[in-house]
């Protein structure tokens, strides 16, 4: 079984959810099948079964799979068995509610810094997490080997953000500023559009309340 082979972003996404559900069920629970999860989470049951199939071989028929050990072969299979440091660009109200959230750490990051050019933020902490001079972001990648980054910044200051993490060392940058980022082949951006997807949101809900009518 190659619990380290590259996977379809559908795969990923699908094995996500399933690990989220099997983590909220109780601890008293002993056993999970993929007919329970295709149950819970709406999704054919074949497929379930067919995912699961690829993250570990320890079913039995009519029993399903031990709890404890499906989620372990889970995040093994996801790579989430490890945590990944990352450091944080913008420590505005969108940058503290990140770095406040909990749960990255059940998925393998864990937000190490914050930075922001702001002086009143400088030396302040988010929890126990400090903001750090932005001046010293590409020296602190570089010395710490971080290779995520998370910007928050306003868009004119996205692009320089970006050349300073790539300039550290970064390979994998998550993005919520409105702007394109132009970053080197070998590193992978991800960005996320707030302001487009609440306006999806709202086009769906118009196109609902045609449909039925409410």
């Amino acid at each position: 079984m190659q619990d380290r082979a590259p996977m379809s972003i559908q795969l990923f996404h699908r094995l996500i959810s399933y690990l989220r559900h099997m983590k909220q069920l109780p601890p008293t629970q002993e056993t999970v099948s993929s007919t329970t999860i295709a149950t819970a989470l709406g999704i054919n049951d074949v497929q379930v079964r067919k995912d699961l199939a690829l993250v570990s071989d320890k079913g039995r028929p009519k029993i399903g799979y031990a709890l404890k050990d499906l989620i372990v072969d889970t995040e093994r299979f996801l790579w989430t068995d490890s945590c990944r440091d990352a450091f944080i660009v913008g420590a505005g109200n969108l940058g503290k509610a990140l770095v406040s959230y909990k749960n990255f750490a059940q998925y393998g990051i864990k937000i190490v810094a914050a930075f922001d050019c702001n002086p009143s933020l400088i030396g302040t902490k988010i929890g126990d997490v400090q903001v750090v001079d932005s001046k010293k972001l590409a020296n602190l990648c570089e010395r710490m080997n971080i290779h995520i980054g998370v910007i928050t910044v306003p868009a004119e200051a996205a692009q320089e953000t970006c050349d300073e993490l790539v300039k550290g060392g970064v390979r994998a940058i998550w993005n919520f500023a409105p702007v394109n980022l132009q970053a080197p082949d070998h590193v992978v951006v991800r960005n996320e559009d707030m302001a487009a997807s609440l306006a999806m949101l709202a086009r769906m809900l118009d196109e609902s309340l045609m449909k039925y009518g409410m």
